[in-house]
């Protein structure tokens, strides 16, 4: 026996039809093409109840949003935060409490931003270690390390919560690595091929060192692993114990608060664009020695210092950042120097400096943003995006000049050594 109920044939029993146009189906039943005109109605039903509820929400979040930040200035006052947090009706748990009071106190502007860091959420969700609300240089009682912590956390970090935080959650594993390994393989490469080119000043004017397998040569830029490994080749001992003393004062302390992934990346990142600047401005030039990555890491926190000059609290700066400054000028005289000097018939042109300046430009950019966002995702910030696309975008038109531009445009490169 058939029935026929609101535009449903159903075999053996009736359908149910809800007001919202809901239909159960029995087992042994079937629905006819009629059925499919509720399901439009239905899901219209639920469109409008969704736009009602975040209607209601986005009014809800306005209103508070209005009472804390009036004039619309992207951040809350302290009083009203604290006073929002004595107030509030939720069980938190008291240490979290502390957290948060610890966290807002601490700004030195009495100001608290609605985009809060990486470092203010993880405090709150694990709510494990109160901050202390007094100055991280007014602690006493210290080890050797922790002093060496705060140390490096008052050389690098502008911001005292940002200090307090890394003083309290720092741990010594994993060590910071990455740039102690580079340190270790450029002077054991360069103690080989001191002893066995019997030279350690101005080893570039030895035909032999040309042959390294580690330098980069424009005859030999097919060999994609030159445009790296050139890092580990230097001049002499005086480019050698520049670059390994920065490496070891700046990217040591740099590695510990920020990371290896970040600070590994940054440095490859100023060596790679070093060696293909040459390879278009300096295209007879050959490049050794770390200064791309150098001066990638310099110059990042260099401008993360003129940034932050108020917040930085790093003893005698301004004395600190002319002689920095002074030194890497320098060496990149004595780069443009060696570079024009009249060469050795054998030896050929000698290395560029332009890995010098276009490691500055990496730190600059790259670098900067990098350090600005400590404890905070770099994938979420449009910036960051900007400026990958940007570096890809030069990697790819560097790839297609070292290709095809030689070529066409005739250059007399010299000799393969």
């Amino acid at each position: 026996m058939e029935q026929v109920a609101e535009g449903l044939i159903i075999t053996g029993e009736v359908a149910w039809v809800s007001s919202w146009g809901f239909v159960t189906t029995p087992i042994n039943g079937y629905i006819s093409i009629r059925t499919w005109y509720w399901y439009p109605v239905y899901i219209a039903k639920l469109l409008l109840l969704s736009a009602l509820f975040w209607s209601a929400c986005t009014e809800c979040l306005l209103c508070c949003v209005c009472q804390l930040d009036p004039d619309n200035t992207g951040f809350i006052a302290v009083e009203n935060f604290t006073s929002l947090v004595e107030h509030h009706e939720l069980q938190l748990d008291p240490s979290k409490l502390d957290m948060l009071f610890a966290l807002v106190q601490s700004n030195e502007e009495g100001q608290v931003s609605r985009a809060h860091t990486q470092s203010f959420r993880r405090a709150i969700a694990n709510g494990r270690r109160t901050l202390q609300r007094e100055i991280l240089l007014d602690e006493t009682g210290l080890g050797v390390y922790k002093r060496f912590v705060r140390y490096v956390a008052y050389e690098i970090l502008p911001c005292e919560t940002d200090r307090r935080w890394y003083f309290h959650q720092n741990r010594l594993c994993p060590p910071p690595i990455f740039m102690a390994i580079i340190t270790i393989v450029q002077i054991i490469v360069f103690m080989c091929y001191g002893i066995m080119l019997n030279k350690w000043v101005l080893q570039t004017y030895q035909p032999d060192f040309m042959k390294s397998p580690l330098v980069y040569h424009p005859r030999h830029r097919h060999q994609v692993w030159r445009f790296f490994t050139y890092m580990f080749m230097h001049v002499g001992l005086e480019q050698l114990g520049f670059n390994a003393l920065l490496q070891l004062m700046i990217g040591v302390p740099l590695e510990m608060v920020h990371g290896i992934l970040r600070i590994s990346l940054l440095y490859m990142a100023g060596v790679l664009a070093g060696s293909l600047t040459v390879s278009i401005t300096d295209m007879r030039a050959p490049v050794v020695g770390g200064s791309g990555g150098v001066y990638a890491l310099c110059s990042a926190h260099l401008a993360n210092v003129v940034m932050n000059w108020a917040g930085m609290r790093c003893p005698y700066k301004l004395l600190r950042m002319i002689l920095a400054l002074v030194c890497m000028s320098s060496e990149v005289g004595r780069a443009v120097w060696l570079r024009f000097s009249p060469p050795l018939p054998s030896s050929g042109p000698q290395p560029s400096f332009m890995a010098h300046l276009s490691g500055a430009v990496v730190g600059i950019s790259m670098g900067l943003l990098i350090l600005r966002s400590y404890e905070e995702s770099l994938q979420k910030q449009c910036s960051w995006w900007v400026i990958v696309f940007s570096f890809i975008t030069f990697l790819l038109f560097a790839i297609f000049w070292n290709i095809f531009a030689y070529e066409l445009l005739g250059v007399q490169l010299p000799p393969a050594p």
